[in-house]
């Protein structure tokens, strides 16, 4: 069975899909169409809110097709490394029954043995190869945005964030969290925002970060997003939410004293009212002189968007 079992593994590594990693993760994962996650072992496949869960043990909820494919690696580790500690955990039962002092009073003097010592070696092997492949191709797919059909510049500043829309009138605004006692019904403390990030649903959403001062990091773990921002340097990420919603994250780098007060809200709405919101939010961010919004690659390197898309895939 446990031969079975690695030769399917072996498969999904060598042929570079998921497919059996999904089949595993949609046996075993806890469905829900929307609200937020599950906290299962596994979780939900999909959500509409991710924020995370109290006493959760799994990973949030995935709004979008990167967080999917983090979904089908995490569960095809989780099930190699079950399976190596019931293992582990069976042998050394075995060894303890079967040979202790009472039941075995006279010890083997074998030193060596030739099958044992090219089985622990090639099968520890091809176990990382069975992670590696899949795993190398999950970080190209998350590294760059394949047909984006939106752009947005991301700048982490001390300590909140800021947008830019480039290709959408190239407005420009800050995000900065509410402070508890001037929280609304239904909004989240340490996580709800007064400008949140819009989005399209179902568009691939290019995100190009840096920062303005230290490093900081721009993470939302329902969508597979997260990516450093880093002073002097543009970087490149994406994602896509599937479905409209909002979508939580904040700051994991630890970029100074109130690093933890940086929430990111993403909000995920229908094309037609994304493109009223963009018209709105055009005249409402509008520079005074009439100059073009700051965005965020504009305190790095002479890399442009353009230059971005140009590079080899």
């Amino acid at each position: 069975m446990i031969g079975r079992w690695f030769a399917k593994a072996s498969g999904l590594a060598l042929g570079g899909c998921f497919g059996a990693a999904s089949l595993v993760g949609q046996a075993l994962a806890q469905t829900t169409p929307s609200g937020p996650p599950s906290g299962g072992i596994v979780g939900s496949t999909e959500t509409s809110l991710g924020v995370p869960t109290p006493w959760g043990l799994g990973l949030q909820a995935a709004g979008g097709p990167v967080k999917e494919s983090v979904h089908e690696f995490n569960t095809l580790v989780l099930w190699i490394i079950i399976v190596i500690s019931a293992f582990v955990m069976g042998l050394l039962g075995w060894a303890m029954w079967r040979y202790n002092a009472e039941a075995n009073p006279n010890p083997s003097s074998t030193s060596h043995n030739t099958i044992l010592e090219v089985a622990w070696t090639v099968v520890p092997v091809l176990i990382l190869l069975i992670i590696a492949i899949p795993s190398f191709r999950l970080i190209y797919y998350q590294d760059q945005a394949r047909d984006a059909d939106l752009t947005v510049n991301v700048q982490g500043r001390q300590w909140y964030w800021h947008y830019a829309y480039p290709d959408q009138g190239d407005f420009a605004f800050d995000s900065r969290p509410i402070p508890t006692d001037e929280l609304k019904e239904g909004q989240l403390r340490n996580l709800a925002v007064d400008e949140p990030l819009v989005i399209p649903v179902g568009a691939n959403v290019r995100i190009l970060t840096t920062g303005q001062d230290v490093i900081h990091s721009f993470f939302v773990p329902s969508l597979g997003v997260q990516k450093y921002t880093i002073p002097g340097r543009t970087l490149e990420t994406w994602f896509r939410a599937d479905r409209p919603g909002e979508f939580y994250g904040q700051c994991n780098q630890i970029c100074g004293t109130n690093h933890w007060f940086m929430p990111i809200m993403v909000r995920a709405v229908p094309a037609e009212e994304f493109k009223t919101w963009a018209a709105d939010a055009k005249k409402k961010y509008a520079r005074a002189d009439g100059a073009s919004a700051a965005v965020a690659a504009a305190t790095a390197p002479t890399t442009s968007t353009q230059q971005l898309a140009a590079l080899p895939r």
